[in-house]
């Protein structure tokens, strides 16, 4: 049988075009946000309305205060807004053609991507601690020491340490250089607008901070932000910021010891 003959023409097979993997763009990036930090809120509030019901015996405003400011209370909240953050980050990104994990650039860093990370971001946070002693600032926020004690005094101490070094991490990172870095960089703003905005959304995020405490906390961002686009991993960053938190819980506690 000849293939080439006229009784026989060759089967020619269509090549289908791979579908081009696509993100949000600014608008997109900045409404999804919204909802995915309306999850990570709803998360950590169910958290605090559950322990506020489970109270017995008369409760008043001075009681849920104390409550909602313990160790205890801000450590769960943490803990509960990640799957939220997960949930809602899995549900944007489904309506996309690129798969969950490169949306969200979890490649994993080499050990020297991420030690460099960390030694640069050290030099943000002595340089900051150097600048507040100057100024006769407090190094540690007073909210910090409050929280540690608290979580010390009822026996959370762990879970304080899982919720500032494990859960916050994860759950800022996927959405700030994760999400919002992602969509941001791929519009009009670019990886340096980029950068600056997913780090003063995340800066948004610390209110229990004050001012001064804000520009070191945005100084971070743009940092992490660095690592993001340098590097391509949000894990990286990820890794970066919870030895960050927990050499913070390691300063606070030493710091609360002196007081």
């Amino acid at each position: 049988m000849d293939s080439v003959s006229p009784e026989y023409p060759p089967v020619i097979v269509a090549q289908i075009e791979p579908r081009p993997r696509q993100v949000w763009k600014f608008w997109g990036t900045a409404l999804w946000g919204l909802f995915i930090f309306a999850a990570m809120f709803a998360g950590q509030m169910a958290v605090i309305v559950y322990l506020i019901l489970a109270q017995d015996g008369p409760f008043d405003i001075a009681a849920a205060t104390r409550l909602v400011g313990s160790g205890l209370t801000i450590s769960l909240s943490v803990i509960a807004g990640l799957p939220a953050v997960l949930a809602a980050l899995w549900f944007a990104i489904r309506f996309t053609s690129t798969p969950f994990k490169d949306y969200l650039g979890l490649r994993r860093p080499s050990w020297r991507h991420t030690l460099l990370g960390a030694i640069g971001l050290a030099a943000i946070v002595v340089g900051w601690d150097l600048m507040s002693r100057a100024t006769g600032r407090d190094i540690a926020p007073g909210f910090m020491v409050d929280v540690l004690k608290s979580a010390q005094s009822s026996g959370a101490l762990w879970l304080l340490i899982v919720a500032f070094c494990v859960a916050a991490p994860i759950s800022e990172e996927l959405f700030a250089r994760g999400f919002l870095y992602r969509g941001w960089s791929e519009s009009a703003l670019k990886p340096v607008g980029a950068i600056l905005l997913s780090s003063a959304a995340w800066t948004a995020l610390h209110l229990q901070y004050d001012w001064y405490f804000f520009g070191e906390i945005f100084m971070i961002g743009v940092w992490l932000g660095f690592l993001r686009h340098r590097f391509h991993s949000t894990w990286a960053t990820i890794i970066v910021h919870g030895l960050n938190n927990f050499a913070a819980v390691l300063q606070t506690m030493w710091l609360a010891g002196q007081s």
